[in-house]
């Protein structure tokens, strides 16, 4: 099932082209293990497990529910320690630090009395980016993401699909290259979900960021990734991963084709299978 590719040159989050194999990963997480005390007993949710990102790569994790997905990111977010393994950015260990990723998380969290422009500019607000600066920066991405005349809209005036478009363009102002995205379009309905992706892929196919997902969404991990991390139920460790094989630039029509359907149901039995167990 799995097809390896041999790494494309990329383009970082300022448009320079790199070729991500001369580097180190720009996140790593090495021998990650990690248990929980529940009731006087020790609950395992992270087994060894470790994965990277290379440089200007969309990279996503799909696995079953409660196998230890969100604990992974709280762990390479600093907000909580391995018990043992460390978390490496550009080569460096970087263990319980904090503030060195932009995050989305699966509500977007939008602060209600900001304006959707205000609420896009805090990140750069907070790195002391002079506000004019920061808002022709923004109004480009707000344009782009058709947000163009809501500037000034409070967040609850908004769309489900127009929040979240809000908060991706947040995580993109921060000034850190690494974006975690959890399960970001899993609060919106099919249709609208659908929408956001082919407007995530082309957002990120112009400015590609290092990207790393957690999605239960098998058909967005294979349109939207280079490469994808199967866990396995809690406790959780990598079963495969597997190098997505479709060319960039990526369009809807992929999801037509017999090599993608075919992958997607070998994705499916695999988790299936992990379940069964």
């Amino acid at each position: 099932m799995k097809t390896e590719l041999s790494p494309a040159p990329q383009s970082n989050y300022n448009g320079e082209t790199r070729d991500s194999s001369s580097e180190p990963p720009v996140l790593e997480a090495r021998d990650i293990y990690k248990s929980f005390r529940n009731r006087k007993r020790e609950v395992k949710v992270l087994d060894g497990l470790s994965l990277s990102v290379q440089p200007g790569q969309f990279v996503s994790i799909i696995g079953p529910s409660g196998s230890g997905k969100s604990t992974l990111f709280h762990i390479i977010g600093g907000l909580t320690a391995p018990e043992t393994g460390s978390i490496r950015m550009d080569g460096k260990d970087v263990t319980g630090q904090k503030g060195l990723i932009a995050y989305m998380p699966q509500q977007p969290a939008l602060f209600p009395w900001r304006t959707v422009e205000d609420n896009i500019l805090l990140p750069r607000e907070l790195a002391g980016m002079p506000r004019e600066q920061a808002r022709e920066e923004a109004s480009r991405w707000m344009k782009r993401a058709g947000l163009a005349g809501f500037e000034k809209a409070y967040p609850h005036t908004l769309s489900g699909g127009m929040q979240q478009r809000t908060a991706f363009l947040r995580a993109m102002m921060s000034t850190q290259e690494v974006m975690c995205l959890d399960e970001p379009f899993s609060a919106l309905d099919e249709l609208t979900r659908s929408d956001m992706q082919r407007w995530l892929l082309d957002i990120w196919e112009e400015n590609r960021r290092s990207v790393l997902m957690i999605t239960h969404h098998i058909e967005e991990a294979l349109l939207l990734s280079d490469a994808v991390y199967v866990m396995s139920s809690r406790p959780a460790r990598v079963l495969q991963k597997i190098e997505v094989p479709f060319p960039r630039p990526r369009r809807e029509s992929v999801l037509l084709t017999t090599d993608f359907q075919a992958l997607k149901r070998d994705i499916s039995v695999l988790l299936r299978e992990e379940l069964y167990k």
